[in-house]
Formats: structure tokens, C-alpha cells, sequence
């Protein structure tokens, strides 16, 4: 799809010239004020970003989500992933409304075609895709040197996370619930860095896909040392041992079991800065939990 173009309002009260920077997945055209300051986001890992930028004064409204790793202060929730309450950007009357590719896609493109300032970014596929993304949304924000100071902290933070990386590598198999509904992690996603960054080795990584029906048939063969199970406790409740037992897994061959949840630093699914913190926790919990036989 072609790049669309940021058309930045060059009135006086703007306080700089038009510019242009990659453009929304929408593939139109997106006139916003320079240095947006009533922002609506509706992606956590974006408005986590945003307050690890100091610039959390400018967002207006956010998703429901956004609690969950930051004090969103009582501003107003404008909606969750796929439902978008208009009343609320009504109210707020949002410059600049931020949402992301994937299922939510065709949410924004609805709310661009009634009149909303949207800009939509990619899904990150990697580490480096989330990098991406916060230098994308420091151009939105007419604010890069916030955007390029924290992305080199987590750069080196990163660094020091894969210089300290044990020697041998537990082999991982990451599941994910999402409601009722679960996926392997395969390497075209950015929890197959996370992954890698806590340390551990993914047991699909060479899979060409990001999020793969489950294998179980795949996993017996590979046996994988741990078992990394995420569910959402606020949507569908996954009972693990429960689970596992109905396979017929445990004691079939020896490995650990860890849970994750959506806590800010133990959300897998979550790809805002504390996708590290997440990594450091992944880490400390394979090292310290015992292998069942």
C-alpha cells in the first residue's frame, strides 16, 4: 500500500513548517496539527510510550486497556480494541486519533470514513518493530528527541539482556489465549524476541508466521523444557493444570509451566517499553521454577 502523507497544519499557532513522515496503513491523507495535543489512543503499547516519552499531558482519552500499564488519572475511556465510543471522542474532539493494524483495521478505517483524525501503525512484528513504531509516533507527536532517547535506552537495555543471556537456552513453547481462542508464537512476531531476550529459545521460531494454530502433535515431538501459557483473567479464564493433564503432557516428558498474565511486565501479548520488563520476569521465572518429571 502506499505511504500516505501527514499534512501538518503551517498556520502560525501550529509552531512549525509542514513535514512529511511515513504514512498511516489507512493509505490516505491525515491533516493533524503539528504537536497534537488532544490524543485519543486507543493502543496501550502506544500510550505506555507515550508516558515513557513525559508527554502523557496531551492524551485526551484512551482504551480500557491503557490501566493496565499506566495511571491513565482518570481521564476518559473512549473504548476497548474493537468498540469505540463516539460520545467520548465527541466530547474530547481528539486531533489526533492513534490505533494499530491487524483486527483493528477495519474499526479505524469506520472512524476515519466519519470524519476522525486516525492514524494507524503496523503491528510490530519484532523487537525492532516496536522501535519502529515509537519513532513513528515521536514524528506524529512533532516530538523525535523524545521518542529517539527512549528507544535508545531500550536499545541498551536490550543489550544487556542478551549479554547476560545464560548458556544454555531453555526451549520454550509460547501459548497464547486470547478468549477462547489459542495460538503458538512463531518467529514473525515480537514475542519471539521477547522470547529470545528473557533468555529462553523459541521451539517454532523457524515457523514463517507470527501466531500458529496449536500443534499438539509438533510440541510432543519437540518437548519443550518450559511451557509458557498466557490467558487473560479479565476475558476467559484458563484453568493451566487442568488443561495440560487433558493433553496428557505432564509426565510425559519433564518440563516447567509458567502463566502469564496481563499485568504490566507479565503481559506477552503487550508491545509497549515494558515488553523488557516482561523479558526480565520471563527470565527469573524459568531459573527459578523446578522441571516436573
Amino acid at each position: 500500500m502506499k505511504n500516505a502523507v501527514l499534512e501538518i497544519d503551517e498556520s502560525p499557532s501550529a509552531e512549525a513548517a509542514s513535514r512529511r513522515v511515513p504514512g498511516s496503513l489507512l493509505g490516505d491523507r491525515v491533516t493533524i496539527p503539528a504537536r497534537p495535543r488532544r490524543i485519543v489512543s486507543l493502543v496501550s503499547g502506544l500510550t505506555e510510550a507515550i508516558w515513557a516519552m513525559g508527554l502523557e499531558s496531551r492524551v485526551a482519552a484512551v482504551s480500557q486497556y491503557c490501566a493496565r500499564y499506566v495511571d491513565i488519572a482518570g481521564r476518559p475511556v473512549a473504548g476497548r480494541y474493537l468498540q469505540i465510543d463516539e460520545a467520548v471522542l465527541a466530547a474530547v474532539r481528539p486531533d489526533l486519533v492513534l490505533m494499530t493494524g491487524g483486527v483493528q483495521l477495519g474499526v479505524a478505517r469506520r472512524l476515519a470514513a466519519a470524519g476522525w483524525p486516525v492514524y494507524v501503525l503496523p503491528l510490530p512484528e519484532s523487537f525492532f518493530g516496536i522501535l519502529e513504531n515509537i519513532r513513528r509516533l515521536g514524528a506524529l507527536l512533532g516530538e523525535m528527541d523524545a521518542a529517539l532517547t527512549l528507544t535508545a535506552k531500550l536499545e541498551r537495555e536490550a543489550e544487556r539482556l542478551r549479554a547476560t543471556a545464560p548458556a544454555a537456552r531453555p526451549r520454550v513453547l509460547a501459548e497464547l489465549w486470547c478468549g477462547r481462542h489459542v495460538r503458538m508464537v512463531g518467529g514473525l512476531t515480537f514475542i519471539q524476541d521477547l522470547i529470545t531476550l528473557a533468555g529462553g529459545e523459541n521451539i517454532w521460531a523457524a515457523a514463517p508466521g507470527g501466531y500458529l494454530r496449536l500443534d499438539r502433535a509438533g510440541v510432543e515431538a519437540r518437548r519443550p523444557d518450559t511451557v509458557v501459557v498466557f490467558w487473560e483473567e479479565d476475558d476467559h479464564v484458563v484453568d493451566v493444570p487442568a488443561l495440560l493433564a487433558a493433553r496428557g503432557w505432564p509426565g510425559r516428558w519433564p518440563f516447567r509451566v509458567i502463566e502469564a498474565g496481563i499485568q504490566r511486565g507479565r503481559n506477552l501479548i503487550h508491545d509497549g517499553p515494558s515488553l523488557l520488563e516482561t523479558a526480565r520476569w520471563l527470565r527469573g521465572r524459568m531459573a527459578a521454577e523446578t522441571i516436573s518429571p
